[in-house]
Parts: C-alpha cells; structure tokens; sequence
C-alpha cells in the first residue's frame, strides 16, 4: 500500500459521492428523497470497505482498476453511453421524487435493496476468484482462463453481478421510470460483451475451449 495509491482511491470514491448526490438530491429538490439516502448508503459503504480490503491484500488490482482506460475504439462509446445512461437515471429518480410522477411502494425498495446487496457480495466473490480481472478490455501479462467458481456457470459472471446490481438500483431510488432507462445497459453490455470475446478469443490461450465447456455468457439457460 502507498500513501499515492491511498490518495487515488480516496479522491475518487469523494468525487463519486459528490456527484451522485448531486445528480440524485439536485434535481430532487429535497434531502428528504430517502431512498436516495438508502442507496447511496448500500453503494458507498461496501464499496469504502471493499477498498480497504483490496488496498490491503491486493494493491495492483486496486491499481489497475483506479488507472483504467479503455483502448479498444468500440469499448470507448460503450463508456459514453453508459455514462450517459447512468445520469438519466439518476436525475429522473430524482425529477421522480419531486413531482411524484410514480412512488415504487416501500417493500418494493426494499426487496430491490436485498438484490442490490447480493448482487454487490457475487461482485465480490468475482473479484476474489479472479485476479486479472480489470474495468477494461485486455489481455493481461501472463493471465489464465479462470474456469472455476462462478466462471464454471457463465462466462461473465461479473456482467451477471453487474445486471443485477444495475436493475435493481433504480428501484431501490423508487423510480419505475429509471427503471426503464436502465435497461438500456442490457444491449450495450451485449456489444461489450462481443467485442471483449473477439478480443479474449484471439489473445487469451485456452479462451476458445473454455466458450466450449462454459455454454453461457451471463445468464445460466438464458444468456
């Protein structure tokens, strides 16, 4: 661990904070929209502690996850229109909350909430079985097809953990509008997902035996 490294993930876990709260209390009109409170409390608490445990045990992966840019041209306008996506929704939660357009009821948020953390702790378990595991498309010195674990059932497990998590954040904000914008994410992680394949295939040994043995991309039967 490095007093750099510390100061990265520090600044950029503040800045993350600072602007999701903007996007979702600004539009809102009120620090009163407490599902807002809710979600940032089940996304920024794990996430600070996660930090903590990677900086520890693993500071390159921290490292590279921190530095990461993507260089393939078809990923770029994938992290644009997520981008673009994601402050759709959280500014429509917001618009939702101050004029009242459709309240999810409380056991929806909270049933969502549930899912959000679960899929938060499959984030997790991918991380922990997967050491070159990184924000970008590549092809890492010296890595290996992982094939066990949740790599034995999908392919992309950590797409999987990341649908679900998606999905399920516009809920717990309470928003069935944001809800439908978020499922744009399906079709751009669609074209991620081919290109990163085109790229794992052609420079990671033993990638095309294991899209072999492991039928799935994301969803077990389905996807």
């Amino acid at each position: 661990m490095t007093v750099k490294l510390f100061l990265q993930a520090l600044t950029k876990f503040v800045l993350g904070l600072l602007l999701i709260g903007l996007l979702l209390f600004l539009p809102a009109g009120t620090f009163g929209f407490w599902q807002a409170w809710l979600f940032i409390g089940v996304l920024f608490v794990p996430m600070f502690f996660a930090g903590i445990v990677l900086m520890i045990r693993q500071p390159e992966l921290l490292r590279k996850r921190l530095d990461a840019k993507e260089q393939q041209h078809e990923q770029k306008w994938v992290v644009v229109l997520s981008g673009l996506m994601f402050i759709a929704v959280f500014v429509v939660a917001g618009l939702n909350c101050s004029f009242g357009w459709y309240i999810l009821p409380d056991w929806a948020v909270y049933v969502a909430t549930a899912i959000f953390l679960v899929a938060y702790a499959m984030y997790a378990e991918v991380m922990r079985e997967n050491v070159w595991l990184s924000r970008t498309v590549e092809v890492q010195e010296n890595q290996q097809v992982v094939s066990t674990g949740l790599y034995g059932i999908v392919r992309h497990p950590m797409y999987a953990a990341t649908l679900l998590l998606f999905l399920s954040m516009p809920l717990v904000l309470a928003s069935l509008w944001s809800f439908f914008i978020i499922l744009l994410y399906i079709p751009i992680i669609a074209l991620r997902i081919r290109n990163e394949e085109q790229v794992l295939e052609r420079e990671l040994k033993g990638y095309a035996e294991y899209k072999q043995r492991v039928r799935y991309k994301v969803i077990p039967f389905v996807w």
